[in-house]
């Protein structure tokens, strides 16, 4: 027996598919529903289902979308794609992600049922011939490259056992003990950048370019197989197979021709990578320790001395990630100044926390990752806890920062801090809509503020920022209110506060100019004298006591 998951926005067409599905004959128990490409995800993680039929033009997540996450998270889910809009675009995405059919509305009983026995055949001979790996018919005609990319991620994870995988190992080539093996990571720095620019948006067709690019160069001294990480969007994985030679050899041609790969990459696409080399084994299960080192090598790059391409062998000791807790000890003066509407404030408090990487002279390219993946944490945290709500944030990290508009491409330290900045922009722009929806708008909280924050740099930006509302309608408001400009009030609490300490004789004008946010003992003087009509020095002498 079978589960279905009907993933359709227009409830019409779901009910339409529940009455015309001949389900019991076709041996379906269940059949669910969601109402958009987000709830279907989430069903997929609760459920068993065996079959996800899917509408391509859905809010929130469209087919598309949802069938390239599917084709990487559940690349066993038989699906069927049903659209009314006969586009060239989806059909490509379509084919690309092994759909069992292709359904155009308004869907009939007898296409349908076509669609639904071609996924129930296909299920049956799984369950039936579920030990046989290999039979192509069951796989739905899966090729000998993705079955070997299957067999190597089963290493790199350590999966998969030799004494019951010898067939599968046989694929590789793992049964001739001449064939060495090296594990090669790379990392494209603007994927991004070049997705848009050059491949239009298609990810596939960028992975394909650069599997095309290595295997071709690398194979001049290596049998070369590479293919995209599923779990990393820039991270291409290579495998290169050698027979016989000394390791040291081995190492040195697989840098020289990453090298060229490198050189290669960028003058033909602009694509800029880091790559690492693992080292070299005779045996496969072993694949995965050179992987794991090339992935060291690559998080190893120092990202203040990255100029281009650079490619790098084995690391004499793993990168050591240095403890983050300058970042945490920043978080709650970063959260104070978001609490308060001011955004540009927190922002130089992250360009503090940026400049500590410049004086500590090495920032490697994997503690940039840890600390933009804390980042994404601890201000998902602090958001929820300012009441946003949590469909709101970043479901997936690198994902979904793309999918709010942000790019995650970095190849120096400016454009790591331009990364963190537009993140704290994006986080900083939820809390203030959450705060502006929680708590109405009271022209009183500005002139709060001022009383409290008058030896601060005040703008009226902040207040706009924060209120969602225009600078013009907030300085009419204010003056209806307090017959003061906002700039005028400012001045207004900070002359009287300037008689008040004036009024101290333990206190220098120069401190006295500090303690009330002037730039120096110069620039008080002019405005008190502009105010009053007098000098500081003045005023405290007496000549101007009693006056305004």
């Amino acid at each position: 027996m079978y589960k279905v998951l009907i993933i359709d926005d227009e409830e019409p067409l779901r009910e339409a598919i529940r009455i015309l599905g001949d389900w019991k004959g076709l041996g379906v128990e269940e059949v669910l529903e969601a109402t958009d490409g987000r709830i279907g995800l989430e069903m997929l993680a609760a459920h068993k289902v065996d079959l996800a039929m899917i509408d391509m033009k859905m809010p929130e997540m469209n087919g598309m979308e949802l069938l390239q996450i599917i084709e990487r998270d559940y690349p066993d889910l038989l699906t069927i794609v049903i659209s009314g809009y006969n586009d060239f675009d989806y059909t490509r995405q379509a084919i690309r992600s092994k759909v069992v059919d292709y359904l155009l509305k308004p869907v009939n009983r007898t296409d349908l049922n076509s669609s639904l026995r071609k996924a129930i055949d296909v299920l049956d001979a799984k369950r039936k011939k579920e030990s046989e790996f290999i039979n192509r018919n069951i796989t739905l005609n899966m090729s000998l490259p993705r079955l070997r990319e299957k067999v190597y991620l089963s290493l790199i994870e350590r999966s998969i056992k030799s004494q019951s995988n010898e067939a599968f190992l046989a694929l590789i080539g793992a049964d001739d003990p001449d064939n060495r093996f090296t594990a090669v990571a790379m990392r494209v720095l603007n994927l991004e950048e070049i997705r848009k620019s050059r491949f239009h948006e298609d990810i596939d067709l960028l992975h394909f370019a650069l599997a095309n690019v290595i295997n071709e160069i690398a194979g001049d001294h290596f049998g070369a197989f590479s293919f995209a990480s599923p779990k990393r969007e820039r991270e291409m994985i290579s495998i290169l197979t050698i027979q016989g030679g000394y390791p040291e050899d081995i190492a040195n041609r697989a840098i020289r021709q990453m090298n060229k790969v490198a050189v290669t990459l960028h003058d033909l696409f602009g694509i800029l990578v880091t790559i690492g080399v693992g080292p070299s084994c005779t045996d496969a299960l072993e694949i995965a320790s050179s992987y794991e080192s090339a992935k060291a090598a690559v998080n190893g790059i120092d990202l203040l001395k990255l100029k281009g391409a650079a490619v790098r062998g084995i690391p004499d000791k793993p990168a050591a990630f240095r403890d983050n807790q300058s970042l945490m000890s920043r978080l709650p003066r970063m959260r104070s100044a978001l609490e308060s509407g001011s955004v540009q404030n927190a922002k130089s408090i992250l360009s503090e926390y940026v400049n500590h990487w410049k004086s500590s002279e090495r920032l490697s390219i994997g503690e940039a990752d840890r600390t933009i993946h804390e980042f994404v944490i601890l201000l998902s945290d602090m958001a929820l806890e300012l009441g946003v709500a949590s469909e709101q944030l970043p479901v997936r990290e690198e994902q979904g920062l793309r999918l709010v508009g942000l790019s995650t491409d970095f190849a120096s330290l400016e454009q790591f801090e331009q990364l963190l900045q537009g993140i704290l922009d994006y986080y900083s722009g939820l809390i203030r809509k959450s705060q502006t929806a929680n708590q109405p708008f009271a022209i009183e909280d500005i002139k709060t503020y001022i009383d409290n924050h008058y030896f601060e740099d005040i703008k009226i930006s902040m207040f706009a920022d924060k209120y969602f509302l225009s600078r013009e309608y907030l300085m009419k408001l204010f003056k209806q209110q307090f017959s003061f400009g906002i700039h005028e009030y400012v001045q207004k609490v900070r002359m009287d506060k300037a008689k008040g300490l004036l009024d101290d004789p333990s206190l220098k004008i120069q401190d006295i100019s500090e303690m009330l946010g002037y730039k120096d003992k110069n620039y008080f003087s002019k405005a008190f004298r502009n105010y009053y009509a007098m000098s500081p020095s003045e005023y405290r002498a007496g000549s101007g006591r009693g006056k305004k």
